[in-house]
Parts: structure tokens; sequence; C-alpha cells
């Protein structure tokens, strides 16, 4: 059986479109969307908020961390996991189950990006340390079980981007940790946190790079919004907190300190001349694509949750007290 979902803004379309379907395949109307493959959602004046409580609970039981205390952040502050630091797991496949649904809990949870990221780089070979840390998501989990992505309804179709990286920040491949959010309205709709291809000579170059990745996600949207019948508003202002990052994408003269830097990210430059970004610099402790990029006390991880839109809705209970 296959679910499907219809929107749109003229309701006799939408019924007309039924009716057909239900002549073609017989379907079952289960009227107003309330839970898909998973997210479940919930309406308030502002709009709607996605979450997945149900899933986290569910995760909670399978892997026994229903009863266990809750924590305020992901990861522990500073952890770095390595490949060959402690025993190897007796059930590696467990690990690999775990991460896999955690992973599935990215889509309206990116408070769990940053943390999921660096635990797949060990699912072909998983330790007791990263199984630690696994679990240690399941108890920010159990603290913050109502949480999910706010969407609300625009007063505006404006774009905002964030993009940051820690430089170097794996110890063993010395690869730099890129992470970007984008924002339509108020609301957050896209955000990624990966580790780059290569290494990075300077954390300027490194977000340089992450630059390069949000730029290209913008240009997808532009085009999709496009499609959709909605005009952009030109230029996408983009925020960075590298100074050194805004003058190599600004300055044509910093081309020859530049070379080894992968051609396909000096596209920036040709969208920079054609209109569709405008580079901007912000301070460390405003970047909101910090949280995609490193581990941060639980105070300023919270905050920055609150600033993307990530939330409980009011009358949902769930959330427990943390330690």
């Amino acid at each position: 059986m296959d679910d499907i979902i219809l929107t749109g803004d003229d309701l006799t379309e939408i019924s007309a479109l039924k009716e057909f379907f239900n002549d073609q395949f017989k379907i079952n109307d289960l009227g107003l969307l309330n839970y898909f493959l998973g997210i479940e959602v919930f309406y308030d004046n502002s709009g709607v908020i996605l979450h997945q409580r149900k899933f986290i609970a569910d995760l909670l039981r399978e892997f026994g961390c229903d009863s266990a205390s809750a924590v305020v952040s992901p990861l522990e502050l500073g952890v770095k996991l390595k490949f060959d630091d402690g025993e190897l797991l007796p059930r590696p496949d467990t690990y690999r189950s775990l991460v896999g649904k955690l992973n599935f809990l990215t889509h309206t949870r990116p408070d769990l990006c940053y943390a999921v990221q660096h635990l797949s780089q060990f699912l072909k070979c998983p330790r007791v340390p990263h199984m630690n840390a696994a679990l240690h998501i399941l108890r920010y989990l159990k603290g913050t079980l109502d949480f999910g992505v706010s969407l609300s309804t625009p007063s505006n179709f404006s774009l905002l981007a964030y993009c940051d990286s820690d430089w170097a920040a794996c110890s063993e491949s010395r690869r730099t940790v890129s992470g970007f959010c984008i924002t339509l309205g108020s609301s957050l709709i896209s955000w990624k946190s990966k580790k780059q291809t290569v290494v990075s000579l300077s954390s300027a170059e490194a977000e340089y790079r992450a630059m390069s990745k949000v730029v290209a996600e913008l240009v997808w949207l532009v085009h999709l919004l496009t499609d959709l019948g909605i005009p952009s508003v030109s230029p996408v202002p983009v925020y960075c907190d590298n100074l050194d990052a805004l003058h190599i994408a600004e300055n044509p003269v910093f081309h020859e300190r530049t070379k080894h830097i992968e051609v396909d990210s000096h596209f920036i430059r040709t969208k920079l001349a054609d209109g569709l970004i405008s580079l901007h610099h912000i301070c460390t402790t405003s970047q909101l694509a910090d949280i995609f990029t490193k581990c941060l006390t639980g105070g300023q991880h919270h905050l920055l949750l609150g600033k993307l839109g990530v939330s409980a809705p009011s009358n949902l209970r769930g959330g427990v007290g943390v330690t």
C-alpha cells in the first residue's frame, strides 16, 4: 500500500484529483494530514510543527533508554571518537540499525545532524565508545521527545542562509566539517552537516568550501520556488563568520593565492556577480549554522535551537527534565 499527500490552494482541483484516483485505484481519504511515513503533523495558529514523537518513543523502548536520565546535548562537549579506540562491538548490526534510525530522525530534528554524521563514520567497524555515544543521543532525545521543526505561515518568501565550518575537525583525517541552514521567511527548510571530501589548508579555505555548498543549495531552491510560481527575492543574503572567506569570494585579486581550491567552488563569484546572493559577515556567537559543525554547551545548543524554530508544541507532553 502506498501513501500520498495532496496539497494545493485549489480545493476544487484537489477534490477532482481524489475522485480520479479513487476511480483508478480505490483510495482511502484519511482527511487532514496528521501522520505520514513516521512524521507527525501538529497544527497551531502560526502554522505546523513536524515532529516524530512516536518514532522516538519506540526507539527509546527498543534500546532500553525509556527510563534513562536525560542530557542537554546530543554529544558530550569535546568528544572526538576514533576508529580504533575501544573494544569491538559483538553485534555491530545493532549500532548500524540505531544510527540508521537516528539518521531518519534528522528529517525533523536538525539538532541531531552533526552528531549523526559523526557516528556514521564508524558503521564499518563500530566499537563500544561509538555505541555509548549513540546511546547518549537517545538520552538527549528522552529530554526533547516532542521537539520538531516549526513551519510558520510565511509573511514573505525571502530566503536567508547561514554557513559555517569547523576547520580540521576530524582528528584522524584532518578534514573539515561543513554545515549550513536556510530559512524561508521564518521557517527552517534546509540544513546539512557533512565532512568535506578533501583537506583544507586554512580555515578560510574550509569556510569557502562550506559557502559553496550552501550557494549550490540556494541555486536549486530558487529554481524550485520559481517552478512553484513563487517569485524569489534576490539577492539572497548568505551569512559567514570568516572575513577571509568573504574577501576570497568578493575580490578576484585573491585568485593567485587560491588556485589550489577546487574550480567548482569558484562558482560563488559567478552567483555573486549574477545577483543571486549577497555575502555578509556575522559574529560567531550569532552563527546559526554553528550547531551543524561542532558540539556545543547545553545553553548555547538550546539557544540556537530556539532561533532555528526547533521546539515542542505547547500542548504536547513528553519532555522531561534534563541533567
